[in-house]
Parts: structure tokens; C-alpha cells; sequence
């Protein structure tokens, strides 16, 4: 039962963000919809929602940021990442240029 319920909440955490990406990305179609639309009636001057769209905007990157950092994360334990994106582990000083004695 213990294990279901860890199941159910992980998934949750991963289903939040999700949604709330494609809350934005809709609130971001919608606006250029609605833009675009208002040229076809002679009635309205077109005005961009630019507050929405940026609220939208925010909410898409968040969402997808969180998605993104989760999946980088987990591939990085099982060592799907290729070097580029393996974390820098502390070697060796740098070299230093020889025969530069002061």
C-alpha cells in the first residue's frame, strides 16, 4: 500500500508540471488566435495581449523546465548522458606554463 501511494505522488509531481506547461502553451495559442482573428472584423482595432501571452509564456517555460531538469537528472543517475552533459567532477589543477619561474 506504502508503495502505491509513493507511486501515485511521484507521478503527481510529474503530471503537475505538465499540466501547467500546457496551461500556457494554450493561454499562448489563444492570444495569437484571437490576434489574428480581430483582423477579420472591420469593427475592431487589433490589440495583442501581450500580459496574457507573457503570463502564458511563463507557465509554459516553468513547466517545461522543471520536465527537462527532472529527465536530465534521472539520466544522469543511470548514465544515459552523453559528456557533454555529465556533471564535472574535481580533477586536477589546471597546467601551468613551464620554464615561468619568477
Amino acid at each position: 500500500m506504502r508503495l502505491m501511494i509513493s507511486r501515485f505522488i511521484a507521478i503527481l509531481i510529474l503530471v503537475i508540471p505538465g499540466l501547467i506547461a500546457m496551461k500556457g502553451f494554450l493561454m499562448m495559442k489563444d492570444d495569437i488566435f484571437n490576434y489574428i482573428s480581430m483582423h477579420g472584423d472591420d469593427t475592431v482595432t487589433p490589440v495583442f495581449a501581450w500580459l496574457h501571452f507573457g503570463g502564458g509564456l511563463l507557465l509554459f517555460l516553468a513547466g517545461m523546465t522543471f520536465l527537462g531538469g527532472w529527465i536530465l537528472a534521472r539520466d544522469r543517475k543511470k548514465n544515459y548522458v552523453g559528456p557533454r552533459f555529465r556533471e564535472k567532477k574535481p580533477g586536477h589543477p589546471a597546467p601551468t606554463e613551464a620554464g615561468t619561474n619568477r
